[in-house]
């Protein structure tokens, strides 16, 4: 493949991303303008598949913003078209829900590494191989959080195949062993349960390319199983902030 051909999932080629080096990566499509227009001369590069991509700067940086859709699949797929077209740092900026009692709703996680229980990262490597954020990143949204005012927890991340799996798991053939490894999860101090960051760690690092994730927690089941409160947040605006300023205050980045 050359630099102009066309990545045949996300559409995009070198010249349509005029050298970004630097991706934040929501999975939902309609989250990719709402970050865009937090940069500077944000505009719609692509639409291909569950991938929307928009092109903005920050200060000098040109940056990308794409989704990646759901799961894990589609996560891997755009991490090596990105990987192609010369893409070297990720931020994924998404959501989850809470495993952790002390994570609330509206809370921010800067995840450092993901339990991969999910598939597609087994296509690239042994189980035994962790799937860990950059290091660098990941201070970098810590330091940044610090500084707007918002404390975030910073651990680990769940990541599954399956939502209602989770959900619902009781009606799920193999539920017996999706409820004794969530028990797992709570014992080991997992903070919180999502779908992608385990396959953008995993294969990025499989490539040299750096990643973390900021993510939003919408809410948290064991807290209303605990008779704690358990609000549902929707509202994107702070780890959006928080990946934005990690881009332009930190050389890090």
């Amino acid at each position: 493949m050359n630099g102009r051909e066309k990545r045949y999932h996300i559409g995009l080629d070198q010249q349509d991303i005029e050298g970004a080096e630097i991706a934040l990566l929501p999975g939902d499509p309609g989250r990719v303008e709402l970050i865009a227009k937090e940069m500077e001369s944000p505009r719609m590069i692509g639409q291909c598949r569950e991938y929307t991509s928009w092109l903005g700067k920050i200060d000098e940086k040109t940056v990308l913003v794409m989704s990646t859709g759901m799961g894990g699949p589609s996560t891997a797929i755009a991490v090596e078209e990105l990987n192609m077209l010369g893409i070297k740092t990720m931020i994924r900026v998404g959501t989850c829900g809470g495993i952790k009692p002390e994570v609330k709703a509206g809370d921010v996680i800067v995840v450092s590494g993901a339990v991969r229980q999910e598939g597609t990262s087994l296509q690239y490597v042994p189980i035994e191989y962790p799937a860990i954020a950059d290091v660098d990143l990941v201070c970098s949204l810590r330091d940044a959080a610090a500084e707007l005012g918002y404390p975030c927890h910073i651990g680990i991340a769940q990541s599954k195949d399956s939502f209602y799996g989770q959900h619902d798991p009781a009606r799920m053939p193999v539920g017996y062993e999706l409820q004794d490894k969530w028990e797992a999860w709570k014992k080991a101090g997992v903070l919180a349960s999502e779908m992608e960051t385990a396959t953008l760690f995993t294969v990025a690092s499989v490539y040299g390319m750096k990643a973390s994730a900021i993510l939003l927690c919408v809410w948290n089941q064991e807290r209303e199983a605990l008779g704690l409160g358990n609000d549902e947040v929707h509202d994107m605006t702070i780890p959006i902030k928080i990946a934005i300023k990690a881009i332009k205050d930190h050389r890090t980045v």
